[in-house]
């Protein structure tokens, strides 16, 4: 790590204001800043200064996110090798070579061939996403000549969680282009965003490449070719058969641990729980978004059960079926708290994530057409959550003018 301090510092005359590179001063300051604390600090009494800068912040989001990325490629490797041996998918794709040619066998008790097979679908897809987006932040940087942030290492790690294992490389590229330029950069890059940039590209693949990331067919194994092996979402399934349907065909518990079809990191309420835990424990997720997201939920669930309904089976679905099906979990952990696009007023927080909870179940259950909810419901809420915080600000100001007035 010396001999890569020495270089750094070796090379940043270059970079520095009359360097003949200093055009490309984001490019380096991008390794270094990332890599080690940075010697300038700021000075005078007009600052607040604070442990957590935004580097540590999204890092620790990253280990949040460490259990759920180990479920999306251990999971991914499980239904894939399922798959093979009940003759649904065929041996023909890379992935399944390579697997052949390492000398793994297709056995889904075998916890590293899982993994490793799972790895062959999920790498690619991050290091498309990393590639592609990373390209698109690193040229608003250099013409907008500020630095690279670190929000962009958060997206590019949240987005692929939300795919399914077997999507077009070529659309992961087109979708995180899509997320980063018309989700963040066009309101002014990180900070300045009023939606989610992962969450903005997903919703920019779901409309435009249904069949690939389709709510209620997501591809499950094998390839992306007519002859793959495709598989209704247990969420999907449950518009068909309901809660009793659910109940007969599937252990609440591997709903819960995430041992289920679906997009690759979607799945695992469990590894979300544990994320959740970090986030919450490092004050960097809000405790209060993800209760009254819960609450919502709750709510909305209990009024939809006692309503009833002979033809939407989906109205049968209790709540804590609803928080292990599809990505709820994971919408309700690392999408709905985004610090940035989320409402900031503590009572602000209460009531975002109460209708995102709310507006969660109505689309899952009311539209038949989309089987899903969290996606929608969060950027719905996105757009609202400055409104949340003004009329906050507003009701806490008339208040204090009640209760100071002479």
């Amino acid at each position: 790590m010396k001999a890569l301090r020495r270089l750094l510092d070796g090379q940043a005359r270059h970079f520095e204001p009359g360097g003949k590179l200093h055009k490309f001063h984001a490019l380096y300051e991008m390794p270094d800043t990332f890599l080690y604390t940075p010697d300038s600090v700021t000075r005078g009494t007009t600052h607040v200064r604070d442990a957590l800068d935004l580097k540590r912040m999204m890092v620790t989001v990253v280990v949040a996110l460490v259990p759920a990325i180990f479920m999306a490629m251990y999971n991914t490797g499980l239904q894939a090798h399922l798959a093979i041996a009940a003759g649904a998918a065929p041996l023909a794709n890379w992935q399944t070579g390579l697997m052949q040619s390492l000398g793994f066998a297709f056995d889904p008790t075998d916890l590293l061939a899982c993994l490793v097979h799972g790895a062959l679908y999920y790498l690619p897809i991050t290091a498309m996403t990393f590639a592609a987006g990373g390209a698109a932040e690193t040229l608003f940087a250099v013409v907008r000549k500020h630095e690279i942030n670190e929000g962009f290492l958060v997206t590019g790690m949240l987005l692929p969680l939300t795919l399914p294992p077997t999507i077009p490389l070529w659309q992961v590229a087109l979708g995180i282009l899509f997320g980063v330029v018309i989700g963040k950069e066009v309101f002014g890059g990180t900070g300045m965003n009023i939606l989610n940039p992962a969450l903005t590209a997903r919703a920019f693949l779901f409309f435009a490449y249904p069949g690939q990331i389709s709510g209620d067919a997501v591809w499950t194994a094998a390839q992306t070719s007519p002859d793959g092996y495709s598989g209704a979402t247990w969420l999907a399934r449950a518009a068909v058969e309901g809660e009793a349907g659910l109940e007969a065909g599937l252990a609440w518990k591997d709903a819960f641990i995430g041992l289920i079809p679906g997009s690759m990191g979607e799945t695992s309420a469990l590894a979300c729980l544990v994320g959740a835990l970090i986030l919450v424990m490092t004050g960097i997720g809000s405790w209060r978004i993800m209760l009254g997201l819960v609450g919502g939920t709750v709510a909305t669930s209990y009024l939809l059960n006692m309503v009833g309904s002979e033809t939407n089976l989906l109205l049968t679905v209790p709540w804590h079926w609803q928080m292990v099906l599809g990505g709820w979990a994971f919408g309700a952990v690392f999408m709905a708290t985004d610090p940035v696009s989320a409402a900031h007023t503590n009572r602000g927080k209460w009531f975002y994530g109460f209708f995102v909870g709310v507006l969660a179940i109505l689309v899952r259950v009311l539209n038949p057409a989309y089987p899903e909810g969290m996606m929608l419901a969060i950027l719905f809420m996105n757009v609202f959550a400055s409104t949340i915080d003004h009329f906050v600000v507003r009701a806490n100001v008339r208040r204090r003018q009640a209760r100071y007035a002479s």
